[in-house]
């Protein structure tokens, strides 16, 4: 369940349940909330723990609050484009691996690898081709 549907008292036992446990731990910065709903399906199959928000401000906000392993990113948000925002996690929070969500578009593809992410994603993706880039990112 993506957090905007859940109670405040719901998220704050879920974020005290992650700190709880030794699971990786998985930012997605989506706005599609079906999106988010199946990639927080597929990573809990393999045992990640996942955050979801919808904004970059909520992702600098989150990340000011929690160490994750791994952001997913998309790149069209309300609030500006995740291949910009980029360069601001990887000098901020260093420690975690950014995997770029993005249409099939060659230049975003670039221009995230140019800007620092760890790998990047094209839309329509599988869950294996999911499966795959997280576990090589998260295992590295």
């Amino acid at each position: 369940m993506c957090p905007e549907e859940m109670a405040p008292s719901d998220q704050n036992q879920r974020f005290m349940k992650k700190n709880n446990q030794n699971k990786k731990s998985v930012l997605i910065v989506e706005d599609e909330r079906d999106l988010c709903f199946l990639l927080e399906l597929m990573l809990a199959k393999d045992d990640i723990h996942a955050d979801h928000v919808k904004s970059l401000a909520e992702t600098r906000d989150f990340l000011q609050a929690e160490k994750v392993d791994l952001v997913l990113l998309d790149n069209r948000l309300p609030d500006g484009l995740g291949l910009d925002f980029i360069s601001f996690i990887k000098r901020h929070h260093p420690e975690s691996k950014v995997l770029m969500i993005s249409g099939k578009d060659q230049s975003a593809h670039d221009i995230a690898l140019e800007n620092g992410a760890d790998g990047f994603l094209a839309k329509p993706f599988t869950k294996s081709q999911l499966e795959e880039s997280v576990r090589g990112l998260l295992n590295n």
